[in-house]
C-alpha cells in the first residue's frame, strides 16, 4: 500500500510540474506588454477624437491616414482599397514579409455607430479603470490591440511567418457592404485570421461562431384618398402595415437558428391624406444555412391574412453577412488561447455563438482559413452611450494577440 502511495505521489507531483512548465509566461513578453499599455491608451485617444461613423466619408479618411501611417512606421508595405459600395471609404491593407512560411492574418474596423457630433455629448473620460468614447471598444480596442502587438514583436525581432497581413475596412458596422467580398478573398490567400472585435468586460472570451445577417423589407400599397371629406374611400396601408407587422413580429420563434426584428418604418406624406404606401424593415439574424428561405415561407404565409380589405403586402429578404462557424479547427485554436492566458493566471472563456454579426463570417465563408474573433480589448456599451473599455484588459490581451501570432507562426 504504502509503494502504491508513492508511486501515486509521484505521479501528483510529476503532473504538477509538468502543469506549470506549460503554464510558464513568456516574462519578458509580458513585461513588454506592461510597458506598452500607456502608449496604447494614447493611441485609442487619438483615434476616439476621430470621429468616423460608418456614412462620415471625412472622418473615416481621417482614421485611414491614421492607421496607414501607424502600419508603415512599422514596417508594412501599404495600399488603398476602395469599397464596391456604401459611403465610398478606403480599405487599409498593410503586408509584412516574414522568413518563415505561414500566412497569418488580422483585422478589425475603422467605423462606429456614431453620427458626427457624438463627442460632444459623450466625450472621451477616464473613470478608474474604465475609459469611455465612442467607438473606444468597438472597435477603435481592436485596431490598438493590433498596432500595439506588432510594435512589441518587431521590438522583439519576430518575422516567423511567410506574410502577415492586416485589414480595416471602414463599414463593418453598415454589414461591409463594400468589404465584404474583398475581406473573403483576401483571407482565403491565408491560413489563419485573428478578428479583432472587443470582447466582454465581464466575462473575456474568444468567440467561434456569430450570426449571419439578412434584410426584410415589408412594403404594404393601398390607396389614397382625402382624410377628411372621404377616409372611407382609401385603403390606409399605414394601418394594414401595422397589422402585418404585429401578426409577423414573433414570426421567427417557430424557426430555431432565425430571429427577425422590425426596427424602422415609414408611411405617408402629408396629414390629410390616407397614405397609399407603408414600408418596414426588419434586422434578420441566423445560424442556420437554410434560415433565409424558411423565414421567407413562413412570413408569407402569415401575410395572407389581411386587416385592410384591397390592400396588398410583400415580404423580400435580402441577405447580408454571412454567419461564423469556426468549426473544429478554430476551437482548437481558442483552446490555445485558453492556454496562453493561464500563463499569466487569467481566465479566458470560449462562446459557441452570438447574436451580433461580425466580418469573421466574410473571412471564414470558404472555410479555407481558421478564423478565430474576439481578439480586441475587453469593454461593454458597444452602440449605446456608455462604451467602454477596461484598460486591466490591455497586457493580457496584448499578451494574447502576441503570443497567439508567435504560436501560429510555428506551425506548419
Amino acid at each position: 500500500m504504502k509503494s502504491r502511495l508513492t508511486l501515486l505521489h509521484a505521479l501528483l507531483l510529476l503532473g504538477l510540474v509538468s502543469a506549470t512548465a506549460h503554464a510558464a509566461a513568456d516574462e519578458k513578453l509580458k513585461a513588454a506588454a506592461e510597458q506598452e499599455k500607456a502608449p496604447l491608451i494614447e493611441t485609442l485617444h487619438d483615434m476616439v477624437m476621430i470621429e468616423s461613423g460608418s456614412g462620415d466619408v471625412e472622418g473615416l479618411a481621417k482614421m485611414a491616414d491614421f492607421t496607414e501611417g501607424r502600419l508603415k512606421a512599422l514596417g508594412a508595405t501599404t495600399r488603398r482599397q476602395k469599397t464596391t459600395a456604401g459611403a465610398g471609404a478606403d480599405i487599409v491593407v498593410g503586408t509584412f514579409e516574414g522568413t518563415g512560411t505561414r500566412k497569418l492574418m488580422l483585422i478589425a474596423h475603422m467605423d462606429t455607430v456614431y453620427l458626427r457630433g457624438i463627442l460632444a455629448t459623450e466625450p472621451w473620460h477616464v473613470d478608474g479603470t474604465r475609459i469611455y468614447g465612442p467607438g473606444i471598444a468597438d472597435d477603435k480596442g481592436g485596431i490598438a490591440v493590433v498596432l500595439h502587438a506588432l510594435k512589441l514583436l518587431k521590438e522583439a525581432g519576430w518575422r516567423d511567418y511567410g506574410k502577415l497581413t492586416v485589414s480595416f475596412n471602414p463599414d463593418e458596422e453598415v454589414g461591409s457592404i463594400g468589404s465584404g467580398e474583398f475581406i473573403s478573398e483576401l483571407a482565403d490567400q491565408h491560413d489563419v485570421v485573428l478578428s479583432c472585435e472587443p470582447t466582454g468586460a465581464e466575462h473575456e472570451s474568444l468567440r467561434l461562431g456569430a450570426s449571419g445577417t439578412a434584410t426584410a423589407t415589408m412594403e404594404v400599397t393601398g390607396r389614397a384618398s382625402h382624410a377628411g371629406g372621404a377616409p372611407d374611400r382609401g385603403r390606409n396601408a399605414l394601418i394594414e402595415l401595422s397589422h402585418q407587422l404585429l401578426q409577423t413580429r414573433d414570426v421567427a420563434k417557430s424557426i430555431p437558428g432565425t430571429q427577425l426584428n422590425w426596427t424602422t418604418s415609414q408611411a405617408g406624406t402629408v396629414r390629410n391624406q390616407i397614405p397609399e404606401k407603408a414600408v418596414a424593415v426588419g434586422d434578420i439574424r441566423l445560424t442556420i444555412p437554410d434560415g433565409i428561405e424558411k423565414l421567407q415561407a413562413a412570413l408569407d404565409d402569415r401575410i395572407k391574412t389581411k386587416l385592410v380589405p384591397d390592400t396588398e403586402t410583400v415580404v423580400k429578404i435580402a441577405p447580408g453577412r454571412p454567419a461564423f462557424r469556426a468549426g473544429e479547427r478554430g476551437h482548437a485554436m481558442a483552446e490555445e488561447g485558453q492556454a496562453i492566458y493561464a500563463e499569466i493566471g487569467r481566465k479566458l472563456d470560449i462562446v459557441a455563438m452570438t447574436g451580433g454579426a461580425t466580418d469573421a463570417g466574410y473571412a471564414n465563408r470558404s472555410g479555407k482559413a481558421v478564423v478565430v474573433e474576439s481578439f480586441g480589448l475587453a469593454g461593454f456599451g458597444a452602440h449605446a452611450r456608455d462604451e467602454y473599455i477596461d484598460t486591466n484588459s490591455i497586457v493580457p490581451r496584448l499578451y494574447l494577440m502576441t503570443r497567439m501570432l508567435i504560436e501560429q507562426g510555428k506551425k506548419k
